[in-house]
């Protein structure tokens, strides 16, 4: 079988490509606080148990959130991100890979923080001129790990198949997303037993981001 070549990498950001203190206990604490009062849940769901986008989806496909609800839930999701966010700093080595790979390949982000919080962090960073465009929750019908944002980036480009891409994330919902959407997936610094649990199957596990070099 003859191999595709790689044209586009979609990098996830948070955890990937950027520290962020962006707590996510708190969002999802949040978020689960605002389902109680309005009765989207009961008092006793186990929130802990799921991430922020799975308890967003759950309550916006609950048939019960109106949408002065689902404003203040994003206001309080965005306010956490941006506040997380302010103070984020790169990963080890990523102006360098960033560097090579944008010579070879069409890079992209694809994030669930919302687009102006990750605007805002990347440009701080001094990394958003790698990538082609930032795709954020404001691009996507449903949040990662759906591949509602994968679908949204290979359709932009119908001349290259799904083979042609891959992701790079560190959670089991860019995996899924990744699947979800037939194109490879490399976990960095990802856990073997998340992975294992929600059924991703990665491509390859680096713990480094200069091993993409070598790998694509």
């Amino acid at each position: 079988m003859t191999r595709v070549s790689i044209k586009g990498i979609i990098f996830d950001m948070d955890n990937t490509l950027l520290q962020s203190k962006i707590n996510f206990l708190e969002m999802k604490q949040a978020i689960f606080t605002l389902w109680a009062e309005h009765g989207l849940c009961e008092p006793t769901f186990e929130w802990r148990s799921y991430t922020a986008s799975q308890l967003i989806e759950m309550g916006r496909k609950s048939g019960r959130m109106t949408s002065q609800l689902e404003q203040t839930m994003w206001a309080a999701v965005t306010a956490i991100e941006k506040a997380g966010m302010h103070e984020a700093v790169l990963e080890d080595h990523v102006k360098e890979v960033l560097a090579h790979l944008k010579e070879r390949y069409h890079l992209f982000i694809l994030t669930n923080n919302a687009y102006a919080a990750a605007e805002e962090a990347l440009n701080h960073t001094g990394i958003a001129d790698c990538f082609q465009e930032i795709v954020a929750r404001e691009q996507m019908t449903t949040l990662k790990p759906h591949p509602s944002g994968i679908h949204y980036i290979l359709g932009q480009y119908p001349q290259w198949s799904a083979p042609a891409w891959t992701m790079v994330g560190d959670s089991w919902i860019d995996g899924k997303a990744a699947h979800g959407g037939e194109v490879a997936f490399i976990a960095y610094q990802g856990e073997r037993a998340d992975m294992e649990r929600n059924e991703v199957s990665p491509r390859a596990y680096i713990t480094d981001l200069r091993e993409l070099l070598d790998i694509l």
